[in-house]
């Protein structure tokens, strides 16, 4: 019989946000969000007036993506641009629906956050921890 391979914490990690990413799919779906789009209506809502440009860098996609989703955001009444002037550096932010949107994606991460303490109590506390120790020095220190 082969030899299991080493624990691996990478994999792990991978492995676990995987499996939840795809619940968390799941759960946005019906709010006509991806996990990407929940990002971008949170960094516009955390950092009112952000341009298109720290919004694709943060994240960490191309700027004609960033302008394609908030398009679609702002049809949707969910966001707008206070500057709306032609040639000028737009200046984001999330509307009142904007704001209902997160509110109602933010109780489904709730949820699934409650989901996840219940069946794994001592994970959960163990990743507070860590991502706590974590905020104050440096990754992979």
């Amino acid at each position: 019989m082969p030899e299991e391979p080493p624990f691996s914490p990478t994999v792990a990690l991978l492995t676990l946000s995987r499996a939840w990413d795809v619940a968390l799919t799941d759960a946005l779906k019906p709010l006509g969000l991806t996990t990407r789009k929940y990002g971008l209506l949170g960094h516009i809502r955390g950092t009112p007036g952000i341009s298109f440009s720290e919004l694709a860098r943060r994240s960490r996609i191309t700027v004609q993506s960033a302008h394609t989703t908030v398009a679609a955001f702002a049809a949707a009444g969910f966001v707008e641009d206070a500057t709306a002037q032609a040639g000028a550096a737009s200046r984001l932010r999330v509307t009142e629906a904007g704001e209902r949107l997160l509110a109602d994606a933010a109780a489904r991460v709730a949820e699934l956050d409650a989901r996840f303490a219940a069946d794994h109590p001592v994970l959960t506390d163990t990743l507070r921890a860590e991502v706590q120790a974590m905020a104050g020095r440096a990754p992979f220190s």
